[in-house]
């Protein structure tokens, strides 16, 4: 993390939602810097705006008030140096390994020759070689979430947006992924926004966490995490930033 260079600058973003005759606010002004190769974590309570404020920055919704600046320049809707994985991956059941991983560079225009050189770099770099011609239905959950991450980094992002994709594995399983995204991060040194609702999760990943309160989401608290890597849940200063960031979380509505 180099936080002599701010990345990506979230100025003041507020979103609303028309409900019948009501406005809803799902965040409010909300702002934060997030410097270059930084592991930023987004962390809060079930419907506090997380999702909503990373599809704002992904450009999948368009905000009801503030601004996004990337390297300085303001952004609007989307924009290829931001790419993102879901928790809901949506890979297609029809194609293989390869082709999910490929299939953007394809769409794009890529000839075939680099479009499969690309994404066998990133399909070698989330330990998927030798699953190439392997189907989604063939693949456990953690091996579908190397297909995405590996899909998302074929479009050569800037800023890699991840809507808690390990939500739905099992504790086995996620802990692995942690392991592996961190290792994934720090080769590739990408800049990385990781929203989560798991507290342990977001301190063993983060070096900064923002806390946001529950709905309408604004920024609670922001936590500089100065651990060492690979992290110890178990370490006595780890614990006590967990006890700190816990007691401070909202109840999820």
């Amino acid at each position: 993390m180099d936080k002599s260079r701010v990345k990506l600058k979230v100025d003041n973003i507020s979103q609303s939602y028309v409900v019948g005759d009501e406005v809803l606010d799902a965040i409010l002004n909300v702002s934060f810097d997030v410097y270059d190769n930084e592991f930023l974590v987004i962390l809060g309570p079930g419907n506090c705006g997380k999702t909503v404020l990373l599809n704002v920055i992904g450009g999948l919704e368009k905000p009801t008030g503030g601004k996004l600046y990337l390297d300085g320049e303001e952004i609007v809707g989307s924009d290829k140096r931001i790419s993102m994985v879901f928790q809901e991956l949506a890979l297609m059941p029809w194609k293989t390994v390869m082709e999910n991983v490929e299939f953007g560079l394809q769409i794009e225009g890529v000839d075939k020759k680099t479009r499969r050189e690309i994404a066998q770099k990133y399909i070698d770099l989330v330990q998927l070689t030798g699953f190439e011609k392997s189907y989604p239905s063939q693949l456990s959950g953690g091996m579908k979430q190397r297909v995405g991450i590996a899909r998302a980094y074929t479009s050569n992002p800037e800023i890699l947006l991840m809507d808690e994709p390990f939500g739905q594995l099992d504790a086995q399983t996620r802990y692995s992924m942690q392991e592996e995204i961190q290792k994934i991060w720090q080769q590739e040194k990408r800049t990385i926004l990781f929203v989560t609702n798991n507290i342990e999760e977001a301190i063993y990943l983060g070096d900064r966490i923002i806390l946001m309160s529950k709905s309408p989401g604004k920024i609670k608290e922001i936590y500089d995490i100065d651990l060492p890597r690979p992290r110890n849940s178990m370490d006595p200063e780890f614990l006590a930033i967990r006890k700190e960031v816990s007691e401070n979380t909202d109840l999820a509505l």
